[in-house]
């Protein structure tokens, strides 16, 4: 019998998919009229965080909230990019939010987690680096990560994690919420992708996506038997 433990699961990926990101900056720089919105959870950060839609609900550019079940479409920032176009179709599966996330210099986006948005919910959330500096870094669960340049990443944004630009340049990333499918999977596997064991929530219809969101109406609805499943499934999901 093996003493040791099962490997943890990913919280951050290197995929073996990589692009021209001089290129993708030349033609960032090159958009007329660039339609950046500041992003619009102002109390997660401090400093400049500033977004650009490329697919967003209904096509809209200044659009930069990714919801569940909109229709996303192109943007008519996206239709002056042809390699970036080029660069999201070589993604053989569905791509819902794509933005550019823009971090100004000396800013920082404070310690949180996205609940939903991981490979195991169904949202794989992944950044291409396209201006980045060394001093740009991640703090997934306390560990320090720069994602680099020339590369493609997945986070688990389930897990906390924070983001410092220390560097006296913006960090500008690509980022994609992709639907995992065959492909999709594939490419996580080759690159040694460890995903969490599946919760038991003696309900087929309560999954880890909507857990969350079922443990809070439990609450607010409050009694001795609501908070009593409500903790009952917090257990259960944070037990994995």
């Amino acid at each position: 019998m093996s003493d040791q433990s099962p490997p943890a699961p990913s919280r951050y990926l290197k995929l073996p998919i990589c692009f021209d990101t001089a290129r993708l900056a030349d033609e960032l720089n090159a958009i007329v009229a660039p339609q950046w919105v500041e992003h619009f959870n102002t109390n997660d950060y401090e400093g400049s965080w500033r977004c650009m839609a490329l697919r967003s609900m209904n096509g809209q550019a200044d659009h930069i909230i990714p919801l569940n079940d909109a229709e996303f479409l192109d943007t008519e920032v996206l239709e002056q990019c042809p390699y970036f176009r080029k660069v999201l179709d070589s993604f053989a599966c569905e791509k819902t939010s794509v933005r550019l996330m823009a971090l100004a210099p000396g800013a920082v986006i404070k310690p949180h987690s996205d609940p939903g948005t991981t490979f195991e919910d169904g949202l794989a959330r992944l950044h291409i680096p396209l201006i980045t500096h060394p001093d740009a870094v991640f703090c997934i669960d306390e560990e320090t990560v720069h994602f680099d340049p020339k590369h493609t990443w997945y986070l688990n944004a389930g897990c906390t994690h924070a983001v410092y630009n220390r560097s006296t340049q913006p960090r500008i990333h690509l980022m994609l919420d992709c639907l995992p499918n065959p492909w999709l999977q594939d490419v996580f596997t080759l690159a040694g992708f460890v995903p969490r064991r599946k919760a038991g929530y003696d309900d087929p219809s309560i999954h880890d996506g909507n857990v969350h969101a079922i443990i809070a109406e439990l609450r607010s609805r409050g009694g001795t038997i609501n908070l009593g499943l409500a903790a009952k499934l917090e257990a259960a999901h944070d037990a994995h």
